[in-house]
């Protein structure tokens, strides 16, 4: 046998000894065990309807931006899913030290986001569409729709013009199971997550005041644009 190809052979069988994984695409330790906790936790939350790849980048990002010490309320997780269509609830709370869905709700997309599924997203003022990403709740006001809550985007480019385009959690009456039954879908926002008006209040003071909300879609130019979903 050629020295080299000895070599080589030696350095296989030591490695195939020591138990080591040869595979180019190896998941280091690190990586494993934080996959492991992820699964854990959704598999603790034990809600079926919860989207575990929503659930996934959410929980994610979530810990990065809980890493930089902005978030007032470590505990809380808003994910609103938009892979799903208006007419269910895709709206969660999650409390992800109690390991508990604390609501689920309708919520609407923005008017020219798509009509009974969210298919065009957008950070353009007067757009009528939804940004989808990461924010952080801000404070509560009374305004045209009445009890309402301001949200900052936080990832630039793609949702960082919330505040101008006054993208805000509201009531609405046309968020709604009579809505529903009526057209088959709920009613649009101008890019608004709207709520219905019987949980608009309970779901803003649940909320409000620094804590993290992911709008997910599994839309191939937020996945490549995003900065926290690369360097999850």
């Amino acid at each position: 046998m050629y020295p080299r190809l000895q070599f080589f052979v030696l350095i296989f069988l030591l490695l195939f000894l020591r138990g080591e994984d040869l595979s180019p695409n190896r998941v280091s330790p690190e990586t494993e065990e934080k996959e492991l906790t992820l699964h854990s936790v959704y598999t603790r939350l034990a809600d079926d309807d919860l989207n575990f790849e929503a659930f996934r980048f959410a929980y994610k990002g979530f810990i990065q931006i809980h890493s930089k010490d902005v978030l007032s309320n470590d505990s809380l997780l808003t994910i609103i899913d938009y892979s799903k269509p208006s007419n269910i609830e895709r709206l969660y709370i999650l409390d992800l030290k109690n390991m508990q869905v604390l609501e689920k709700s309708l919520v609407a997309h923005g008017k020219f986001t798509g009509l009974l599924f969210p298919e065009l997203f957008s950070n353009a003022p007067q757009s009528h569409k939804s940004s989808l990403g990461f924010y952080i709740t801000e404070n509560t006001y009374f305004g045209k729709h009445g009890y309402s809550l301001r949200i900052d985007g936080i990832e630039k480019g793609i949702n960082d013009n919330a505040k101008k385009r006054a993208i805000v959690f509201h009531g609405a009456k046309y968020v709604s199971r009579k809505y529903i039954n009526e057209y088959g879908r709920i009613g649009r926002s101008f890019g608004c997550p709207a709520l219905p008006l019987e949980k608009n209040r309970k779901i803003i003071n649940l909320i409000k005041q620094k804590t993290c909300v992911f709008i997910y879609h599994p839309s191939a130019v937020y996945m490549s644009d995003s900065k926290i979903i690369i360097s999850e």
